[in-house]
């Protein structure tokens, strides 16, 4: 039977494949930039410090995946309409998406900057802990801005089929933010130590000069001749731009939901501890690292599923999807199981501190379990996004992780006392309802489209 179905879906597997890896890297770039900032804050400024960036990245992913959901409603109709051969409407949809994505980035910094900056006071968080938090978030605030650029030029060129040019560019980009993560926060080359600070400037140098780099790939580049010869900064339409945020809009919605609920876990956390929050952090950091790989193959998956629409190939759609399932499940399969078998080693990599060490492993534990439901749950998105169903797969993120996630972990770890893993059982069981639901989703829309 495993060889029948392997034999069925080899195509697509290799082709799958061949787009996703490039994608799964440059994701995975945003994440790491969060992990070497943890790291580098973990072995050099202390747990006090690492509780702060764990205080600040939860509360900042929010606004990432804000702006990246509105980023990534680009993407669809990219593929859409290059399946279609529109050329010209590309390079239109561009012009109209750089000018949402930079608005949008202007009022998420305006929305840290003023609320987040405020709010962080009010939480039930340790003053120490807050008063290192608050500068790196400024920082990471304002980074936000060429980050969104970026995200614009990326997601047109991914439309596209071009996923390796983004990839180099988040390496070296990674690369850069730990050199001078290191240097900052240590204060070496005659430059003043700057503790958790440090992270934040070198973050926010990082992804301006990837800001740069990957706009002027695609404006000069040979490849985008075709697709760019009408792009227009003055080319600014209300149908095209409600046709970016009809996507944008709903798939930032649908990331917020369950970022937020993760956000909502590490506020519920650190009314335990700092010591339990940092632990969090660790296990949360690694887990992040898994769900951003499993997300590039669901962005590809979002591109494969957008072309085929376009062409109204819905047979190869259908197969295409289901053998993305096939090596999501695989993948995070083995990542499950490198959760488990190394739960007791992998915190290490962030801190040498026990009793962090010890909170950590029992949580790589949980988080091996729903390694699974995370990885089926964001391709679940990515493939019905691909066909422009948004809104029904919003709700649903919705009711996993707010109706059901959150207020079982509250349940499970504050009222029942199971303390920080009764906050990640809840965790699971959302993840679990939303990957089920989505499937279910999948299943309908698709057998539809093939008949």
């Amino acid at each position: 039977m495993l060889t029948s179905l392997y034999t069925k879906y080899k195509p697509y597997y290799s082709d799958n494949l061949r787009l996703a890896m490039p994608i799964v890297v440059s994701q995975l770039g945003h994440t790491l930039v969060h992990l070497a900032d943890s790291v580098i804050v973990g072995h050099f400024a202390g747990t006090i410090q690492l509780a702060a960036v764990s205080l600040v990245n939860s509360l900042f992913m929010l606004i990432l995946v804000l702006g990246m959901g509105i980023s990534y409603g680009l993407t669809p109709l990219i593929a859409q309409e290059n399946g279609r051969k529109n050329y010209d409407e590309c390079g239109k949809l561009l012009s109209n998406s750089l000018i949402i994505n930079f608005f949008t980035s202007i009022l998420l910094y305006a929305f840290v900057h003023l609320g987040t900056l405020v709010v962080i006071d009010h939480i039930g968080q340790s003053p120490e802990v807050v008063a290192y938090a608050k500068p790196y978030l400024g920082y990471l605030g304002f980074s936000i801005i060429p980050l969104m650029i970026f995200q614009t030029f990326k997601q047109f060129a991914e439309g596209l089929g071009f996923t390796k040019q983004a990839m180099f560019v988040s390496i070296w980009g990674n690369l850069l933010n730990v050199i001078l993560g290191i240097i900052f926060v240590k204060g070496m080359f005659g430059i003043e130590a700057m503790g958790v600070k440090g992270v934040g400037l070198s973050t926010l140098i990082d992804r301006s000069l990837m800001a740069i780099v990957m706009s002027f790939y695609v404006l000069r580049s040979k490849h985008f001749k075709l697709y760019t010869r009408s792009f227009r900064l003055s080319f600014i339409d209300k149908v095209r731009s409600l046709k970016i945020v009809k996507i944008g809009a709903p798939v930032a919605l649908q990331y917020s939901f369950e970022i937020s609920a993760f956000s909502g876990a590490a506020i519920l956390i650190g009314t335990i501890g700092a010591i339990e929050q940092a632990a969090h952090q660790v296990a949360i950091n690694l887990a992040a690292v898994t769900y951003m790989m499993a997300s590039g193959i669901a962005s590809a998956a979002t591109i494969k599923t957008g072309n085929n629409f376009g062409k109204r190939n819905f047979d190869d759609l259908r197969k295409s999807a289901i053998a993305s399932y096939h090596v999501i499940i695989l993948f995070m399969s083995i990542t499950a199981i490198l959760f488990i078998a190394a739960s007791n080693f992998l915190p290490y990599i962030y801190t040498e501190d026990m009793a962090v060490i010890k909170i950590a492993a029992q949580l790589l534990i949980i988080a091996g379990f729903f390694q699974l439901f995370d990885g089926t749950q964001v391709l679940g998105l990515g493939v019905l996004r691909g066909i422009g169903d948004v809104n029904i797969p919003t709700l649903i993120t919705f009711i996993a992780y707010w109706v059901i996630g959150i207020p079982l972990g509250y349940l499970l770890g504050i009222v029942l006392g199971l303390g920080v893993n009764g906050i990640w059982y809840g965790l699971t069981f959302g993840l679990l309802s939303a990957s089920a639901l989505l499937f279910i989703r999948f299943q309908k829309k698709t057998k539809i489209l093939a008949l």
